[in-house]
């Protein structure tokens, strides 16, 4: 015969196994950013990324850089060929964006503007880095990813199979805008 104590034991127990299961049978709340791109990739015909060390510092060198200078740039630190080079990558593109803390809202940015969507579905692409890095005052965070892929054997792929780098930033109140530049023409380094 059980007493009340073991009828609350017995209860107590009861309920934290039932908790237990309810979160194992339960989806991932939140998936890595790797396995959320290759979540896309796969619906859309192209093969997973896996995080890749050196793609990670490179995205993560690009996202201190435009944090440090509140500036959403892909040249914050030099072009992205110069920068992307020590990945040893025969195609490789890049996306950054600025304005959300997390990395699913940024994606679904990313995945809604047709040139980061290119990016995304970069053909043959394994690899990916994906980093952020908050503005001096905290408020502002910017991303960087950079996705790659091994040089195509020749006579493979399209002849204009260059994909874009581009960039996208969610627009925020005027009073809060990082610098930019007025420049519609920029020739050795002169604002014109």
């Amino acid at each position: 015969m059980m007493g009340a104590r073991g009828t609350m034991m017995h209860r107590v127990v009861g309920g934290l196994i039932a908790g237990l299961l309810l979160l194992a049978g339960a989806p991932a709340l939140a998936d890595s950013p790797a396995e959320l791109i290759s979540s896309f990739r796969l619906k859309h015909g192209e093969p997973r990324v896996v995080r890749d060390a050196t793609l990670d510092r490179i995205a993560m060198d690009q996202a201190r850089a435009m944090a440090a200078k509140d500036d959403l740039s892909h040249d914050a630190l030099g072009p992205f060929n110069r920068r992307v080079a020590p990945a040893g990558a025969g195609r490789a593109a890049e996306n950054i964006a600025y304005g959300y803390d997390n990395f699913e809202k940024t994606l679904g940015q990313w995945i809604d503007s047709s040139g980061h969507r290119k990016n995304l579905l970069l053909r043959n692409a394994s690899r990916v880095g994906i980093a952020s890095a908050k503005n001096a005052s905290g408020k502002r965070t910017y991303w960087a990813m950079v996705i790659a892929g091994d040089y195509a054997p020749k006579g493979k792929g399209k002849k204009n199979d260059k994909e874009p780098v581009v960039a996208v930033k969610r627009e925020v109140a005027p009073a809060s805008k990082p610098k930019s530049s007025n420049c519609h023409v920029k020739l050795l380094g002169l604002c014109i």
